[in-house]
Formats: C-alpha cells, structure tokens, sequence
C-alpha cells in the first residue's frame, strides 16, 4: 500500500508554523542569500592598470517555480535561490491545482514541490507533469522522513526528494544534480535506503524469504513476529540491535509488500503463519 501524504500530519497548526518559520529563516541566513548583490570594493589606481575583460556570454537561466501552501517557506526558498547567478524563481503557487496552471503557463525547468498540498497532493502533481510536460524535472520537498514515500516520488517521475530539515545545506546541490538529469536524495534518507537494501540482501543470503510463497526477507518476518507479540518499534529496534528508524521502515515495508490495510491485518497474518500463537 503505497503511503499518501495526505494521511501524514500537515504542518498547518501552531507547532508545524513555528518549525516552518525557524526553516525559512535559516534559508534566508544561507550564506549565499546574506551575500547576494554584494561587491567587493576595486582601488581606482589598480582598476585603471587591468586590462579590459571580455564579456562572457551569458549562461542559459534555469527557470524554477516554487510549489508550497506556506508563503513563509516560499520567500525563503525565493531569498535563497535568487541569489545564485544563473537561477531564477519564474513563479510561485500555493495549490496542487495552482501549480498545474503555472507550470503550464511558464514552462518551467524545474517545479520545486511540496507534497502536501491542497486540492492535489504533490505525488497527483508530479505524476501529471510527468505525462504532460516531462521536460519539466520535479523536486520534492518535503517534512517528511519516508522511505516509501520516496520511493513512490520516483515512480510519479520525480528526480529529487529532499528534507526541509535539510535544505539549507543541500537544496542548492539537490538543484544541481537534477539539472544534470541525476537522480538526488537528501543524504539521511539516502544512508537508510542504502542499509536497508544492503541488510535485505544480506538476511536473504541467496535463499528466498523465511516464508514459502512471501516476499518477506527474514528480517521482515522477525519484525512482524515481535510486533505481533505486543512489542513497540521501540522494543523490537532494542532487540534486534537496530535503530527504531529502522524498524518503522521495515514496517512501512511491510505493508506495502503484504498490501496489508491496517495493523491488525498484520496480526492475523502472523497467527495464519504461526509466528505468534492466537
């Protein structure tokens, strides 16, 4: 079951506004938007000794559109990216329906996405743009700490996925990636993906899952063991050795793999295969 970040928590009460207004200000303090416009001050005896330099031909300018229901975050994100030279924010849009119009409308290079959005959610996007404009590349960027959620980003056509908890420090090279048609994942998320890939191939050692006619690999089935047995995440990172990040990934793996509805779903399955007794 693929995740929808319509069911994630929106950021639109008290807390989630105060942690978006302490995001956009460190955006805006980014070294690069402090120093924007800035000259450095030339002696008249040495300017009048330089050679005349040349004109450059001017770079193509990458066209960005900012896709974000908070205002906060956009003038962030514009106070950010206007200071690089060659990048420029052509516009900006508050829905998922809004930001179907504009893209449209300006023909962007790169739609820099929210995903959740009113009207359309930033995955229904992305998927659209994907089919009707795909020179278009798309961005996520997101609160949201998921594995799955990133995974199904690069089904809908996205080519990035980063954290707004770590923008300051890698949007701009997030930005730079897509342009060059190279797949980005802030590296947190990218780290977990990595590790978990590396323990299912190591679990699986070559042999199937530990249930004949599952796609669980053996990790999995123990997770679903001792949450089934009552364990919290908590519990079952302490016992298997892992973080609890770990866990709730595997566990979000899970129910997608199982196409399981809820928990309980996840229960009965356990007692059907006699990992738990009923």
């Amino acid at each position: 079951m693929a995740s929808n970040p319509s069911h994630f928590g929106h950021p639109g009460s008290n807390f989630g506004n105060r942690i978006l207004r302490r995001w956009a200000a460190r955006i805006t303090k980014h070294p690069a938007a402090q120093t924007s416009g800035a000259k450095r001050a030339t002696n008249p005896a040495q300017q009048a000794h330089e050679e005349p330099i040349p004109p450059r031909e001017p770079k193509k300018t990458y066209k960005i559109l900012i896709a974000d229901d908070h205002a906060i975050v956009r003038r962030g994100l514009r106070a950010l990216l206007d200071s690089q030279p060659g990048l420029e924010v052509c516009a900006e849009a508050s829905t998922g329906i809004e930001t179907m119009d504009r893209v449209q409308r300006y023909k962007p290079d790169l739609l820099m996405l929210d995903l959740t959005m009113p009207e359309m959610n930033g995955l229904e996007v992305a998927r659209e743009i994907h089919k009707r404009l795909p020179e278009t590349a798309v961005l996520i960027l997101s609160m949201h700490f998921s594995e799955e959620v990133a995974r199904e980003v690069l089904r809908c056509g996205a080519l990035g996925y980063v954290l707004k908890s770590d923008a300051d420090v890698e949007l701009l090279s997030a930005i730079d990636h897509v342009r060059h048609k190279q797949p980005f994942f802030t590296s947190r998320l990218a780290l977990s993906m990595a590790q978990n890939y590396v323990d299912a191939a190591t679990e699986g050692g070559g042999q199937g899952s530990a249930l004949p006619g599952s796609p669980l690999t053996p990790r999995e089935v123990q997770v679903v063991q001792l949450l089934a047995e009552g364990k919290s995440n908590k519990q079952v990172a302490s016992v298997l050795g892992v973080s609890t990040r770990t866990i709730e990934s595997h566990r979000n793996h899970i129910m997608h793999k199982m196409s399981f509805a809820s928990f309980s779903e996840m229960i009965r399955f356990a007692v059907r295969n006699n990992l738990v007794s009923a």
